[in-house]
């Protein structure tokens, strides 16, 4: 759940939900803590948002009753700052699993220990984010791996 302040009445509630062949994410509009209005929007794999539950938010705004027209201008500047919050703690998280991955190199002592834990730390980090470690990789040269891993720990840093 997450909720999104718009301003000291108006604030909206997202949640994602599990359906049968996807998933959902529902947004509630609050204006003086009372449910507004709802929407659902359906996604069978994953989205293609700036940030999560953007386009429920959208929707929320274009089909809403339930505002003045100050209140939809400042939902709407809720909506464009949002994503920029969520850039900015994106950005955050991915600095950390950089700074964390890192560590490798100070707790392994040999190249394959060093690895593994900045591979770890990698698949820790990512895994719910898309990450897919290449199907060969148990394969492939410790000196390999070192340099993939840190080149992941490099773009991760920004």
């Amino acid at each position: 759940m997450r909720i999104f302040k718009v301003n000291k009445a108006i604030n909206v509630v997202c949640n994602a939900e599990s359906s049968r062949n996807g998933f959902n994410h529902v947004c509630t509009l609050m204006v003086n803590g009372r449910d507004r209005e709802s929407v659902k929007v359906h996604y069978i794999n994953r989205t293609w948002e700036s940030y999560e539950f953007e386009t429920a938010l959208k929707k929320l705004l274009d089909k809403t009753t339930s505002l003045n027209a100050n209140g939809k201008k400042a939902f709407a500047g809720m909506i464009k700052n949002g994503g920029e919050a969520e850039k900015k703690e994106f950005e955050s998280s991915m600095r950390t699993i950089s700074a964390v991955a890192s560590m490798g190199e100070l707790f392994g002592q040999t190249k394959k220990e060093k690895n593994d834990w900045k591979a770890r730390m990698i698949k820790a980090g990512l895994g719910n984010r898309g990450l897919q470690m290449p199907e060969d990789w148990d394969e492939l040269s410790e000196d390999e791996k070192e340099r993939r891993l840190n080149n992941v720990i490099k773009q991760l840093k920004g």
